[in-house]
């Protein structure tokens, strides 16, 4: 009977992929992890010579899709685009129905980024001062917008009202292009989003950048200055990776660590990434959960330190 288990894994291995790839993500169309996942799966389709299909499971902050892909089968054929929120999600939530660490099995990172604070280009606050100064001077007035409670653009509003020592009232979406839309109708005062999202608005002049969350400036957007220019120590960095379900086989796990990584030194692809703003960089799995570990360590000492209650 172990023979033949055996045998069925290292058959199923040799044979992958034999049919259609998931390439899960939890948010909406148009935002930072669904555009980076079609650039990904459309590289990633050409590498392993089957279609990789894209497939939003929206809410909780990503971790619906997270939840999805943990209990799906350890076969290969069902990943995920991971991003910073699912490590915020772990250090923020008491209790979640998966192990954020232990439950996948880590493939490799693909690009790291900061975040953009922004407001509509006719706004009264013209720096980042500007609406800390209101901000205090009128608590819980002014909203700021993320992709779900947990998400770390959630956790980049809320560092920065502890550190401001100010207080603004969150406003979740469930990603995609709702929160933009909503700063440009003027249902929200501040954005809190991916460069994907708002470096096209940065340069149609239609929205003005208050700071990013990098330490520098950041170089595809060197005219918005960093938030610790005028909150001194802040800095938030995130990043997106596949990960697939534990306990896929180790040549299955070989395999797409190695495409994943070719498809990140396409040409094309590389430079459709970079010019969304983003550091390409893959990883071996083993770098992945380590780097994934360390965010959940470093996010819960945030978490603390600030004063966020958890959920």
């Amino acid at each position: 009977m172990l023979l033949s288990v055996i045998a069925g894994t290292t058959a199923r291995a040799d044979d992958y992929p034999s049919r259609p790839v998931t390439l899960v993500h939890g948010f909406g169309a148009g935002g930072n992890a669904d555009a980076i996942a079609r650039i990904v799966g459309e590289g990633l389709s050409r590498r392993l010579g089957k279609p990789v299909i894209v497939e939003a499971r929206t809410g909780a902050g990503g971790n619906i899709a997270s939840e999805h892909v943990a209990k799906a089968a350890p076969d290969g054929y069902t990943l995920i685009m991971l991003t910073g929120g699912h490590a915020t999600s772990a250090a923020l939530y008491k209790k979640l129905p998966f192990d954020p660490v232990d439950d996948f099995q880590m493939i490799s990172t693909v690009v790291y980024f900061p975040f953009v604070l922004a407001v509509k280009a006719d706004s009264r606050f013209h720096t980042l001062a500007d609406l800390i100064a209101e901000a205090r001077a009128k608590p819980d007035t002014l909203t700021f917008s993320s992709v779900g409670v947990g998400s770390t653009q959630h956790l980049v509003g809320e560092l920065l009202t502890s550190m401001a020592g100010i207080k603004m009232i969150h406003v979740p979406y469930k990603g995609g292009g709702a929160p933009i839309n909503d700063l440009l109708g003027g249902q929200i005062d501040l954005l809190s989003d991916t460069l994907t999202i708002t470096a096209p608005q940065l340069a149609a002049g239609t929205i003005r950048g208050l700071g990013v969350t990098s330490r520098e400036p950041w170089p595809s957007i060197p005219n918005v200055p960093p938030i610790a220019a005028t909150v001194p120590g802040y800095e938030v960095k995130s990043w997106l990776g596949i990960a697939a379900p534990k306990n896929v086989p180790q040549p299955i796990v070989d395999q797409l660590n190695r495409e994943v990584r070719a498809v990140l030194e396409m040409p094309d692809i590389k430079v459709k990434l970079e010019n969304m703003g983003n550091e390409v960089r893959g990883s071996s799995p083993q770098e992945m959960r380590g780097m994934i570990a360390s965010e959940i360590t470093r996010w819960r000492q945030v978490i603390k330190d600030a004063g966020i209650p958890q959920q």
